[in-house]
């Protein structure tokens, strides 16, 4: 099968899976296209920021803006517009996300590694896509069908992609400091 090259085939898909007729496009005037223009841009952005996705990875290096916290903190960054998460690998000793920037007393510029919005299909890892799929399926299935089992099956199948998805999305990290041995550690 071949990537889907748009938000539509996306949710093709899903609806394909749940035995409901195909849509051609998010603004279509039927309840299945009512419901797919409701629930994409939410299911996206809520499992891109769910999983720090290897796909979804941006650096950034940000500069101080020119307005200071009142209090509590030096300095405050503003984040990227597609901003969704922040990622465990920053560098910043103490910080706080706050109003659309980030609180902190380290100096510019501060360095980040986020999850970022990304709205081109095309860029998706494929097991992503499944997974998208699948949550889109799991948010039509009720109104679209009235059947509680097409529900029941759309949610565990969306429990199994998403752990494949998260399983091979971890196999291309690799730790930048090896994990510490307790039986070394122990000994000393």
């Amino acid at each position: 099968m071949a990537s889907p090259g748009s938000e539509t085939d996306i949710c093709n898909l899903a609806l394909q899976r749940l035995g409901a007729k195909a849509i051609s496009t998010l603004s279509e005037d039927s309840a299945a296209g009512r419901e797919c223009n409701r629930i994409y841009e939410h299911a996206r952005d809520s499992e891109l920021r769910a999983h720090p996705w290897n796909f979804a990875r941006a650096r950034v290096a940000l500069a101080a803006d020119s307005v200071t916290p009142a209090f509590g903190f030096a300095n405050q960054f503003p984040l990227p517009s597609d901003f969704l998460r922040i990622l465990p690998d920053v560098d910043v000793t103490d910080w706080q996300i706050e109003g659309g920037s980030i609180l902190t007393d380290d100096a510019a510029p501060l360095q980040l590694i986020y999850i970022k919005r990304i709205t081109d299909v095309t860029l998706f890892d494929e097991l992503f896509i499944e997974l998208l799929v699948s949550r889109i399926a799991v948010g039509l299935a009720e109104k679209l069908t009235q059947s509680n089992t097409k529900l029941n099956i759309a949610h565990e199948q969306y429990k199994l992609i998403k752990a494949e998805a998260m399983r091979v999305n971890s196999f291309e990290n690799t730790s930048r400091t090896p994990p510490v041995d307790e039986w070394v550690t122990a000994r000393l």
